[in-house]
Parts: C-alpha cells; sequence; structure tokens
C-alpha cells in the first residue's frame, strides 16, 4: 500500500494532521528526525488507523508515497525546512510537490518556491491555522507557492479543512509565490489585534466599572449572540468563569506578561516597510513588549501618579458602549489588514481574492468569526472596494457605534486605563476620513530644515516646490521621495 500523501513533524500539529487526513480516507506516510516519536505515534494516539504508515528514515518515507510525491513538512520554520528539503531532495523526482505548513516567513516561501522549481520541484507554502483541535478537526488552510502543484493537493486540503455554515472549504488558492504564507502573517496580526481589544474591554470592565469575573462571564456570553460572535469572544468567556478547585478564579493569577512569537512583528515591519498605516496590529505588538517589563512595571507604579477620577455613570450603558468600542474597533483592525494583503497582492502580482481570504478565515482558525462572513459580502459587492471602511454595511457599523467608541476612550484616559488599540483605532478612523491632516505642517517643516520639496493646494498633484524660508538657504531642492 503506497500512500497518498507523507507528513514529516509529529509534534502535536502535525499528530493532528495525519488524523484528520486519515479520518478523511487519505493513506498517510509519517517520518520524524527523532524516529521515536514515530513509534510512539503509531502505538499512541494513531493506533487502530491503519491508513497510516510509519516510516524510519528519509528514503523508506519518499519509497512509500505515490507519485507525484507530495510532503508536508510541520517543523519549525527557517533553517530547519531547507535542511529537511536538502534531506529530500536526492530521492524525488521532477513534478514532486513539497509543502511547508509550518509559520514560515513569506520571503522564504518565494525563494523556496523559486529555488524548486528550477530544480523541477513543486513548492507549496502554506499558513495552517487552528492550533490543535483545528487540525485535528478541521483548520484553515492558505495555500500559495508554485500553481502547478495545486490541483494534486486541492482534494486533500479542501477535504480536511473546516467548512462553513454553508459548506464552503476553509481553503483556496491564494497565489503564487509567497502569498499563502503573507496571508497567514496577516491573519497573525489581525489576531494579535483581536487579543489586545478584547482584553482592553475587560480590562475597562474590571478596573473602570469593578465588575466581577462572573458578571463578564455572562456579559461576554451576550456579546458572543451580537456582531462580535467570534472564537476568541468565546474562550474569552469560558477563562472568565474558570475556576481552580478551590473555587478561585484562575485568570486573576495569571501574571500580565504577554508573549509573541514573532508573525505579528513581521506583519507590523512589512506594514512599515510597505508605508500602510497598520496601526492597530503594530500597537498590539507593542502593547506585548510593554507587558513583558513587568518588573519595571511594579517598580514604576510605586513612582509615577495617575487620575483620581472615578466612573460614576451607568453600568449598564458603559458596557454597552464598551461592545461598540470592541466591534469598531476590530472593524478598523480588518480593514488595515486588507490593506496590507492589498499593497500586497498588488505589487507581487499575486491577484489575492479578498473574499476568498474571509472565507478561509470564517472557521478553523483563531480569528474566526461570523462577521468574516459580512466582509466577504463587501467584496461580493465590490471586488475593487478600496477599504472596508467605504463598504456600506461597515459603515453603517462603525457610524452607530462611534458615539460609545469615543465615550469609551475618554473614559479610559479620565481613568489613567489604557486602551492603545481601541485608541489608536479611533485616531485611524478619524484620520481616514479626514479630508484635510496635519502634514502640510510637516512638509514645511521638511521644506524649511531640509529642503524637501512640498505640493500646493493651488496646484496639481505631481508639482514639487521649495520655499527659502529664511532668506539664507539658497534655492536648492533635495529629491523628494517617499519611504
Amino acid at each position: 500500500m503506497q500512500a497518498d500523501i507523507g507528513l514529516i513533524g509529529l509534534a502535536v500539529m502535525g499528530q493532528n494532521l495525519v488524523l484528520n487526513m486519515s479520518d478523511h480516507g487519505y493513506t498517510v506516510a509519517v517520518f520524524n528526525r527523532t524516529v521515536e516519536k514515530v513509534d510512539r505515534f503509531v502505538e499512541g494516539p494513531a493506533k487502530g488507523h491503519d491508513t497510516i504508515l510509519p516510516t524510519r528514515s528519509v528514503a523508506e518515507f519518499v519509497a512509500a508515497l505515490k507519485r507525484p510525491r507530495r510532503i508536508m513538512l510541520m517543523v519549525k520554520a527557517g533553517a530547519v525546512v531547507d535542511s529537511f528539503i536538502d534531506m529530500l531532495l536526492p530521492h524525488l523526482q521532477t513534478g514532486d510537490i513539497i509543502i511547508d505548513g509550518g509559520n514560515s516567513h513569506y520571503p522564504d516561501s518565494t525563494r523556496r518556491t523559486r529555488d524548486l522549481a528550477e530544480k523541477g520541484i513543486l513548492f507549496i507554502g502554506t499558513g495552517v491555522s487552528g492550533g490543535e483541535e483545528g487540525a485535528r478537526r478541521g483548520p484553515s488552510i492558505m495555500p500559495g507557492g508554485n500553481p502547478e502543484a495545486w490541483p494534486a493537493v486541492k482534494p486533500i486540503f479542501q477535504g480536511i479543512a473546516a467548512k462553513t455554515p454553508d459548506g464552503t472549504p476553509c481553503c483556496d488558492w491564494v497565489g503564487k509565490d509567497g502569498a499563502g504564507h503573507y496571508v497567514k502573517m496577516v491573519h497573525n496580526g489581525i489576531e494579535y489585534g483581536d487579543m489586545q481589544l478584547i482584553s482592553e474591554a475587560y480590562f475597562l470592565m474590571k478596573h473602570v466599572l469593578g465588575l466581577s469575573n462572573q458578571e463578564m462571564h455572562k456579559i461576554f456570553d451576550d456579546w458572543n449572540t451580537t456582531e462580535l460572535d467570534s472564537f476568541l469572544v468565546e474562550i474569552t468567556r469560558d477563562i472568565l468563569g474558570y475556576k481552580e478547585p478551590d473555587g478561585t478564579y484562575l485568570l486573576d493569577k495569571i501574571m500580565d506578561a504577554a508573549g509573541q512569537k514573532g508573525t505579528g512583528k513581521w506583519t507590523g515591519i512589512n506594514a512599515l516597510d510597505a508605508g500602510i498605516p497598520v496601526t492597530l496590529i503594530i500597537e498590539a505588538v507593542l502593547a506585548r513588549s510593554l507587558s513583558a517589563l513587568k518588573d519595571e512595571r511594579v517598580q514604576a507604579s510605586k513612582l509615577l501618579q495617575g487620575p483620581e477620577h472615578r466612573f460614576d455613570g451607568d453600568t449598564t450603558g458603559f458596557v454597552e458602549d464598551i461592545r461598540k468600542a470592541l466591534l469598531a474597533s476590530k472593524i478598523v483592525s480588518y480593514a488595515q489588514g486588507y490593506m496590507l494583503i492589498r499593497q500586497a497582492s498588488e505589487e507581487n502580482n499575486w491577484d489575492i481574492d479578498y473574499g476568498a481570504v474571509a472565507m478561509m478565515w470564517r472557521e478553523g482558525c483563531i480569528i474566526r468569526s461570523a462577521f468574516l462572513g459580512n466582509i466577504k459580502e463587501a467584496y461580493d459587492r465590490n471586488p475593487q472596494l478600496p477599504n472596508l471602511l467605504q463598504d456600506e454595511y461597515f459603515r453603517e457599523l462603525i457610524h452607530s457605534s462611534q458615539d460609545g467608541w469615543r465615550r469609551v476612550v475618554a473614559q479610559a484616559a479620565l481613568s489613567g486605563v489604557p486602551v492603545p488599540t481601541m485608541a489608536t483605532a479611533l485616531s485611524f478612523y478619524d484620520g481616514y476620513r479626514s479630508e484635510r491632516l496635519s502634514a502640510n505642517m510637516i512638509q514645511a517643516q521638511r521644506d524649511y530644515f531640509g529642503a524637501h520639496t512640498y505640493e500646493r493646494t493651488d496646484k496639481p498633484r505631481g508639482e514639487f516646490f521649495h520655499t527659502n524660508w529664511t532668506g539664507s538657504g539658497g534655492d536648492v531642492a533635495a529629491g523628494s521621495y517617499n519611504v
């Protein structure tokens, strides 16, 4: 018996993907560099799965596969992926397919697609989201790379992927080269933003309103029946209700120092490189960095004063304001994420289907939510939509939410409670909707000290001018360019 697909890397995600494939009728060959893991897997979680074939060397693994060979790597991103590719290449033939299912940086997937194509090997760099449970029961899968490989893996990937309520697989071809891992990177950046926004909502209710964990548990349960219906709101509800054996809430004992693995940072760096104002995701990344300064913050808390203001308004009304602030900020977060995807798609000629991306994220992944169905509908209405904020549905949601959103950000400032992502989302919204911004002063300053030139409102765009502001600076201007 030969396998339909092979998987290397039997950590939890790899094991669960193999079991998922086996459940869907595919025969899967497995290999792990630490061979003992193969034996433990087939004798443990995979016991009784006759369609899972253990192998104990690269040569045996490759020989167990039907042609064209489909090999999925679920290993640590970076040099480890390249190491396994080098081990596999001597055993492969023209037309065989290597799939990288880890959290690789998209430029690496672009490089691998092109380098392997020169050797006759087809490469797919695919984002896989959903954690352990998603891998086992149906993840979101975002493949990109060499389009010639897609027909050979499409039935398997779409078979094991999560499904939307209407049965659409949460998996489709994203685009060539690094497009799949790029979309996964932005997914993870949006995930950072969603998590930070929810944590700010929780913190406001706890420290401005003084609500109990049980009260917040009920609020998040209610919110999950509104436009905020999502996996992250659902698990936040569960976390708030979780008690230790002694009846105390576990959440209150968890250290307020958040970790990160780097994909949010990649999104922020890419946004800065591209000149796209993805302010919310960047603030979410920096909020984690600030949280990590725990010891320093403890010291500063004893030295630095904040306001004495106390909230004395309507608690129920303010809870609804927080919900609106969370919803409006979430819309801004996704709008910014899609701005970045659009820029990358146009720059790299990836031809990404933005509505299809929303469906890939609709179920199975960490940011899965009902809200994504509305994003799909927005792009169905206008595939050339320049920004989600201009779509009628999202525009109306923002308009109906913004009064509460503004009250929340103002109250947070008065109370000395940090809400970096809610505040930056509001600033972005106000900036995006402004016909005029303060940047005319910046351009005047740049021209004053560096002769960097400026455009004029009474002249056509693209004409640049320089003023000798002091009378002694001369008329020579520096070159004008944008980052």
